[in-house]
This record gives structure tokens, sequence and C-alpha cells, in this order.
């Protein structure tokens, strides 16, 4: 995907704005150089990326790129893996967010007439806050739960009679499991599932799906752009669109650096093009994807990505093999009688590793059948052999954010 004549336009007024901030991060980093007429795109391709650790350097505000005054707000990454990295909003920057949310929202079906069941969390997490100011932007009602809760969740839900969800997968498969257990669906008024912050597989989507009655919709965004909200599928289940009016995308070779052809899987990057607060270029997500070519049959004009296959730094390395959590739910979405949930633990015994897949297996599924099915696939189709233990349903912990697949002991 190109940079556009509008594109590239809004990249130099903004890498000139940035240039003559006094010490700033990228004035710094940048060096003066900015974006021809002649050749836009490789002047563009030739700035370097920004990075998740550069942004930790930043902490607490080295980010800014407008006087502390202009501040309304701010977010946080977690900073599980480290010092968290804040990013702040400027007044535009909040309503720029909304819009984008809004768009969304609409690119679901979403109308005013609905009620919006919002379970992410709120505070410095962008998730929550991010939902609630979409739905009311386009006017429909907001029911602002938050995370956790499970009888409060179910009881809202039902008194309130929310038609639209919005969870991690992780969240909404719990919720999901609850209300099939508890024999209450034909008390629920989902029509609409929105769900981001993690990956999910193909099978943990129809089984949300099924036992919620809804149709399901992925969201994309992260922390450091604005956060979700940043890009949404639509009825056709093709891929998420982005808003290319405030972003532009690249897939890049992760090892090499290399802008990849539309179509290729990659390492996502992102430019903000409109952001005030902490404007990022040639950020680098981690995130691996691809721009999907050619036009939708929506008839939306924005680009499409493609569902996250996982992340650069997901990937583990097991008797010389790599290892993206992808692959495994996309061995297990083939086997009949296995579940969506799994989990990896690696551990290095007497001098080798031994990796053991955790699966669940469906009521009335031969357990010996599925694990030896499930390790002659992962044999087949990954290239290593592991442990297979399956499990009933529900044995595997469920969360209410992001749930952790894979757990590698060996360090």
């Amino acid at each position: 995907m190109r940079l556009s004549g509008t594109q590239a336009d809004a990249l130099r007024e903004l890498l000139s704005r940035l240039g003559k901030l006094e010490g700033g991060f990228y004035r710094n980093k940048l060096g003066g150089r900015g974006i021809g007429h002649d050749d836009p795109q490789s002047d563009f391709e030739a700035l370097p990326f920004t990075s998740k650790e550069e942004l930790r350097d930043t902490y607490p505000l080295g980010i800014a790129a407008v006087p502390e005054r202009e501040i309304v707000r701010i977010h946080s990454s977690s900073g599980t893996t480290g010092t968290p990295i804040i990013i702040p909003y400027t007044r535009k920057d909040v309503d720029d967010w909304a819009v984008m949310f809004k768009r969304c929202y609409e690119m679901g079906g979403v109308t005013p007439d609905d009620r919006v069941h919002v379970t992410p969390g709120y505070g410095l997490w962008t998730a929550g806050i991010g939902f609630q100011l979409g739905a009311e932007l386009l006017g429909a009602m907001v029911i602002p739960m938050g995370p956790g809760n499970t009888e409060k969740q179910l009881a809202m839900m039902m008194d309130m009679k929310s038609t639209v969800l919005t969870a991690t997968s992780s969240f909404a498969l719990l919720l999901a499991e609850e209300i099939k257990k508890r024999g209450i669906k034909d008390k629920i008024y989902l029509k609409k599932g929105i769900i981001g912050s993690e990956r999910w597989g193909e099978k943990m989507r129809r089984r949300i799906a099924s036992e919620l009655g809804v149709k399901l919709y992925d969201i994309y965004g992260l922390t450091e752009i604005y956060g979700p909200g940043i890009g949404m599928s639509c009825e056709f289940e093709c891929g998420m669109h982005c808003w290319d009016d405030y972003m532009y995308f690249e897939i890049i070779d992760p090892k090499t650096g290399n802008n990849l052809p539309d179509g290729e899987i990659g390492e996502l990057v992102i430019t903000t093009l409109a952001k005030e607060g902490a404007p990022l270029i040639r950020y680098r997500t981690r995130d691996l994807t691809r721009i999907i070519p050619g036009k939708c049959e929506c008839g939306s004009p924005y680009p499409r990505i493609d569902t996250l296959i996982g992340r650069t730094d997901d990937m583990v390395k097991v008797k010389g093999v790599n290892i993206y959590p992808g692959q495994i739910e996309d061995v297990l979405r083939d086997i009949d009688g296995v579940s969506s949930e799994y989990q990896v633990m690696i551990d290095h015994l007497d001098g080798k590793d031994i990796m053991t897949l955790f699966f669940e297996t469906e009521l009335g599924a031969s357990k010996r059948g599925a694990e030896n099915a499930v390790k002659a696939a992962v044999k087949s189709r990954i290239g290593i052999t592991v442990v297979p233990m399956g499990v009933a349903i529900g044995e595997l912990p469920r969360s209410e954010k992001k749930t952790t697949r894979i757990f590698d002991n060996r360090y």
C-alpha cells in the first residue's frame, strides 16, 4: 500500500512540526529529515522505525509533542514487561479517537437504538473508555460495566437488555459458558459481539457466536496508537477495515525491515497522520498480519488488514522449531471433539525440551482418540512432537482480560 498524495501532505506537515520542537523525541531521532515531492515513498521508507523500547525510555512524558497544558488525558500500557509507556492525548486526539470508534460501530451495523455492554477495563487502559466514547458519539446507550463480577454482568445484561457485547475473546467465552450453564440464553438480548485485545482462533469464534447467538466482529487497536477502534471487520468477515485518513499502514519483513507487497504476511507498522499529543512515525507494532489487496464486498473505501496471526514476540523456539500460538489454534480447529481452549507448557527436563499441550475435549469425545489426533496433527503440520493432554471443558483457566496461552519454564 503506497502513500496517497493526501497522506504524504499530512506527513510533511507532521514532520515539519516535529522538527521544530525544542528537545522533542523526533527532532533528535529524525535529525531534520522529511519527505520531498519527487519520490515521497522512498523518502518515507528511509525514515527510521520507532520501537516500544524507545517509548519506554521516554517515560513519563518525553514522547509528548505539545506543551503539557494541551494534554487533557494520558493512557498507559500495562508495564507488565517493563517500564510502562505513557501516551498523552490532546482534546483533538480524544475527539478523533471517538470519531474512529463511531465508524467501527457503524461498520458493525450498530445504531443509536442499541445498548452497548462494555466489559473491557477502564482507567489507564484504553479499552473501556474508548468503547464508551464511540458509542456515546453514535448515540447508543452505554452500560459501562468494566471487567469482572460475572454475576452482576449477567444480571445487568438481562435487566438492561444489552444488544451489543464488547469484550476480549476470553471474557466473551467465559460469559457465553456461564449463560449456557445457567440456561438463561432466552433472557439474553445480545445481537452482536465486538471482540478485541487478543488473537482468537476460528474454533473459539464459532463457540462464542453459537453459544451467545450473536454476529461477531473483530476490532483492532493498541495503546500507543489511540487504542482500540483504529480498525474493524465488516459483515463479510474478510479482514479489518482501517482508517487510512488517520494512519498509514505498512507491512515489513520483521527480520530485514524491508517493505513487503500487499498480500504477504509480515509485521504491521503504523504511522499516525493526525495525532497531536504523541504522534508516532513508523511504529513497529509486533503484530503479524497482511494488507488484503482489492476492494471489499461491503463497498467500503477503507483498506483492510487481515485477522492477526500472532506477534513477533509470541514466537517460541522448541527443538529448533519456531512456533506461534496461531499455528496451534489452526491445528486444533480441524480436529473433531477438541474445543478452542488450550495451554502450552514448555520445560527442560533431563537435558531435553518437553512441550506439553493441554486442550479441552468436548463432552462425549474420546480423550485418548483426541490426544492421538492432536499429537499426529502437530507433528505433521508444525514439525514437533508434543505431549498431548486432553482435559474436560472448563478445566483450563478463563480470564477477564487476555488469556496467557504459552508458558516457557526453561529460563
